[in-house]
């Protein structure tokens, strides 16, 4: 059993630099158990086992903690996605390469996934889940303007078929998060099959059908006998 004063003597031998990296992980736990919403700063201080002033002694609260530990997580994602982009191959392999990092991500890191997925609260200024996907939305345009050059397309849609794609794969990644079933080679397999497949039979100018837009119309007053 550890005494208090030897848990003292524990937390005077770690330095600024240690106690903030342990503050870190402790604050990464709980957010992605409870949210940062339902974590409080006493429950940060008691886990660490240290007193609230140290807490808002290194992040000012835990809007300032949770703020370093979403940073943190959107430069690992971003950073693995911005590597496997970076190789020689095809527009096909690099796109596989990008969606199995991705799950190697969720894989890997669940609790920063669960984090990110999360509502930021109203305080919250750093990056969100969804800046996250624009920003790596902008990392593959590049993969569908070549593959839009070579079919003929309007290369100008190509951001727009960007966020479409990452759309895709980070919806099916929240929902392998909880199932973690087929296994993450099957998952990509499946999710290239659907953007690369679909991609080699979309429409140079694609159009709603007549019923389509004709939904969107008010139906005509019926007259009264």
């Amino acid at each position: 059993m550890v005494t208090a004063a030897a848990s003292g003597r524990s937390r005077s031998r770690m330095t600024g630099g240690e106690r903030r990296e342990q503050l870190i992980g402790v604050g990464r736990g709980l957010f992605a158990a409870k949210g940062v919403e339902g974590t409080t700063v006493e429950e940060i201080a008691a886990a660490a086992g240290v007193s609230k002033p140290v807490v808002y002694e290194h992040f000012g609260g835990k809007e300032g903690l949770y703020a370093v530990v979403v940073d943190r997580e959107i430069a690992a994602l971003l950073g693995s996605i911005t590597r496997s982009l970076s190789g020689r191959g095809s527009p096909r392999t690099l796109l596989e390469r990008a969606t199995i990092a991705l799950l190697d991500y969720i894989e890997g890191s669940t609790d920063g996934f669960r984090i990110l997925v999360r509502d930021s609260p109203v305080t919250q200024t750093t990056g969100t889940f969804a800046s996250l996907l624009s920003d790596i939305a902008r990392q593959v345009e590049h993969l569908l303007v070549d593959a839009f050059a070579a079919r003929g397309y309007p290369p100008e849609r190509s951001g727009m078929y960007a966020q479409m794609l990452v759309g895709m794969v980070a919806m099916t990644g929240q929902w392998w998060l909880d199932t973690r079933e087929p296994d993450r080679e099957e998952v990509a397999a499946h999710l290239v099959n659907l953007a690369w497949n679909g991609l080699t039979g979309l429409d140079a100018e694609p159009r709603l059908s007549a019923r389509a837009r004709d939904a969107d119309e008010p139906e005509p007053p019926r007259e009264h006998a």
